[in-house]
């Protein structure tokens, strides 16, 4: 089978983690594949959000800090995550936004049709409107109906000061080539069916954000196992780019990195997967802790707020 090359996922600081479970499953309907913690910050959520198959190039992950003040987006950081829905669903997603009391605009990305809108801690998310629905995974319910529903990321956007390293990054190390350009954006592309669009959007007179909810932490690049991850990370440290250790997340091996512009780049592989540590039909329905925060469950559960997902729209 071939591996595609792509966002793996992308990683962003939220508020309270009831407010984003309710939006992210109950009202854009993506499937919680993972619940779980910070393994940095044990005491708070990780959570995973992605589409019914749980795949790489789908999981939007947040860190849930309830006392987190608002951020703000600027330069040297993704701007925009762009979520990929069936071309014809239009009209479904304009009634569903309209019904859950989500504000939107039309916008167009690329000669693509698409509805901007925000999540509750600010995160700027399209709707892009592009290819064919995929057929619905069995034994699972969808909140929306698989017609319709988030087929995983169409792409993100950084917004930077230069363009021509970073470009050079996203082709050398994972395969993306300079699609189109319009005005200061350019916009680059692999050949994978989701995860597959990066844009670079130039701005010299930006100013740098400030950090908080609704900001992206990182963004993370997809690697086929643990052995090309090494041999990206050695071309990454030929670069002069400082990557880490290669690190266990448990779900997948990972390489972090900050790029020249920025933003802070991860290389995740795609083994062994969500399913590594729950049947796949039971994924998101419990807490799990990798194995060496395992001993402080108990503790860990008394910390961390309670949350649920709504089963039916």
């Amino acid at each position: 089978m071939k591996h595609y090359k792509g966002i793996h996922h992308i990683t962003v600081l939220a508020g309270k983690a009831q407010l984003n479970v309710e939006f992210y499953t109950h009202k854009l309907g993506m499937r919680l594949v993972k619940k779980s913690v910070n393994q940095d910050d044990p005491g708070t959520y990780h959570l995973f959000y992605g589409n019914q198959a749980a795949e790489p190039g789908s999981s939007l992950t947040f860190f849930p800090w309830p006392m987190a003040q608002k951020g703000t987006a600027g330069l040297g950081e993704v701007v925009n995550v762009g979520l990929q829905v069936p071309e014809n669903s239009r009209p479904y997603w304009e009634q569903r936004l309209k019904d859950h009391e989500v504000s939107f605009e039309p916008v167009e990305v690329f000669g693509r049709e698409a509805l901007r809108f925000e999540d509750p801690d600010g995160l700027e998310l399209d709707l892009v409107f592009e290819g064919e629905a995929k057929p619905g995974v069995e034994n699972l319910d969808y909140i929306v109906p698989a017609e319709y529903t988030i087929q995983g990321f169409w792409g993100a956007r950084m917004l930077l000061t230069e363009k021509q390293q970073t470009e050079m990054l996203l082709g050398d190390l994972f395969g993306f080539k300079e699609a189109a350009t319009e005005d200061n954006q350019t916009l680059y592309q692999t050949d994978a069916p989701i995860g597959r669009n990066v844009i670079i959007e130039v701005a010299e007179k930006a100013e740098y954000g400030t950090n908080g909810r609704g900001i992206v932490h990182h963004i993370a690049f997809r690697a086929e196992d643990q052995e090309e991850l090494d041999e990206l990370r050695q071309k990454v440290a030929k670069k002069g780019l400082s990557p880490t250790q290669i690190i266990d997340r448990h779900w997948f091996k990972s390489v972090y990195y900050r790029i020249p512009a920025g933003v802070l780049f991860e290389m995740a592989s795609d083994d062994p997967g969500y399913t590594v540590d729950e049947e796949f039909e039971q994924l998101g329905e419990k807490l799990i802790l990798p194995p060496w925060l395992e001993s402080k469950r108990d503790r860990i559960e008394q910390i961390l707020p309670e949350i649920s997902v709504a089963a039916k729209a």
